[in-house]
């Protein structure tokens, strides 16, 4: 097979347009990952991490590495957005891997496995307005409603010693719930305060 210029410049552009094609379905898989998790840091601390959780509500469980080699894993966070959807309607949003990581070092800072029985995790606009009217207690702008906040308990563990290390993180909101036997935790700025 003999190459002239006409065949060089063929081989070239079948060349360039294979290359081009590949760097756009990486750029549209890309796309759609940083998508689906708009709120997933590249990184987390080295190593793994897991978390166990049971909604209430539903009776779900899970337990799962949500952090490998100091990444996240994208089909763990689905599967924890799932669990902490809104029972009342159903709906799901993505859950800020930030908050799992606050759960995971409140936990570490009791002394206990990260395994959480969940009151309320991510709320849809609609249910939060209707917990708002029956309660002051309920923020109309609940982070709730960002995939960022949390209600949980721990077996073992007193709500008030949980609220009080997750305070001493500052790493965001952290509301005690005496009566009702829980401790609310978000990633928004650090404050405190008791319902």
């Amino acid at each position: 097979m003999s190459w002239n210029r006409r065949r060089v410049l063929q081989a070239g552009s079948a060349l360039a347009a294979v290359s081009a094609a590949a760097v756009l379905t990486r750029t549209a898989m890309g796309r759609q990952t940083s998508a689906a998790h708009r709120a997933v840091p590249g990184k987390v601390a080295p190593g793994n991490r897991q978390i166990a959780l049971l909604n209430l509500h539903t009776d779900e469980r899970l337990e799962i590495e949500y952090s490998h080699d100091g990444a996240y894993v994208p089909e763990a966070l689905s599967k924890i957005e799932v669990l902490l959807r809104d029972f009342r309607t159903g709906e799901r949003h993505v859950i800020d891997p930030r908050l799992i990581d606050y759960l995971v070092e409140v936990a570490h800072t009791v002394g206990a496995d990260p395994a959480f029985s969940v009151i309320s995790g991510y709320r849809s606009p609609q249910t939060n307005a209707v917990l708002h009217e029956k309660s002051a207690g309920v923020a109309p702008h609940s982070l709730h409603m960002e995939g960022r906040a949390i209600d949980v308990r721990m077996t073992g563990i007193d709500c008030a010693k949980l609220a009080a290390q997750a305070e001493d993180l500052q790493r965001g909101g952290v509301g005690y719930y005496r009566a009702s036997n829980f401790v609310h935790l978000d990633t928004g700025a650090f404050r405190i305060w008791k319902g």
